[in-house]
């Protein structure tokens, strides 16, 4: 019988997920199907059931569930417990297994695609929600010189510094100064397409600015270039993470180099 798997989120039809999946069972000769379930704002651990009672065998959660899904899962994995989100489910007969795949999706983007060495930078995050959040472990095992958090309100980047410790330092927007050899965009702002009140010092020729959005030239992307700096954005963290995932489930890792030139195709 063909195994079912699913993404689920709110809004959901703008999803590559199904895409990415469906390229992966073909390369690997996996017997599943992947499709994308909208589910009701005041509804997702009833859609979770629902789709567990017909058979589902692991899914996707993205926006904004992952902090519901976190608390659906009976067990989880170090690195969902260090992110209090998670973004990948497996169903078993022993309960849901919650994890975290989104910082292994950015480490492996930075390192492997966009060849990128971590150990020893200087890192600068931007933002300090549920997206942020989900990197910083993966990021600081990478052993960088410095990470920095900012964020607008300069409270939250402080609470995630002393939850995940490490040197991990906090900063406001305007506070920042010095120059960084990778920005990370984790804020929302390129969604409404804004840019962070950032200042053009942190850049310089040899920073990659990296925007964890995708599929469009966000207003964070064109101020970086405008500074010289080299410039990236986020699909490839998402085919990383699905990757990751996919591994998860299926016990086999997909190259994940022709499903991002197909989609950048």
């Amino acid at each position: 019988m063909t195994d079912r798997y699913a993404v689920f989120g709110h809004p959901i039809a703008h999803s590559k997920s199904p895409l990415i999946h469906a390229a992966f069972a073909r390369q690997t000769a996996q017997d599943m199907t992947y499709e994308a379930i909208l589910a009701p704002l005041d509804g997702f651990a009833a859609s979770v059931a629902a789709f567990v009672a017909a058979g589902g065998r692991g899914a996707n959660v993205t926006v904004p569930f992952k902090e519901e899904a976190y608390r659906l899962a009976s067990r989880l994995t170090p690195r969902a417990e260090h992110a209090g989100a998670v973004n990948t489910l497996v169903f078993g007969s022993d309960g849901i297994l919650g994890d975290n795949t989104d910082g292994a999706g950015l480490v492996a983007d930075l390192t492997r695609n966009l060849q990128r060495t971590l150990n020893g930078r200087r890192i600068l995050l931007l933002g300090a929600g549920g997206a942020a959040r989900g990197v910083i472990e993966p990021l600081l095992d990478q052993q960088p010189a410095a990470l920095v958090i900012a964020n607008r309100t300069v409270s939250r980047a402080q609470e995630l510094a002393e939850q995940f410790g490490r040197g991990v330092r906090a900063s406001g927007f305007e506070a920042l100064d010095g120059a960084f050899d990778l920005v990370i965009n984790a804020t929302a702002a390129s969604l409404a397409g804004e840019l962070p009140p950032l200042s053009p010092r942190i850049f310089t020729a040899d920073t990659l600015a990296y925007d964890m959005m995708y599929g469009r030239d966000t207003p964070f992307l064109a101020f970086a270039r405008a500074q010289g700096a080299a410039t990236a954005d986020g699909l490839g963290m998402l085919v990383e993470q699905a990757a990751e995932a996919f591994h998860l489930w299926r016990g086999v890792r997909p190259d994940t180099a022709p499903v991002i030139a197909s989609l950048r195709a």
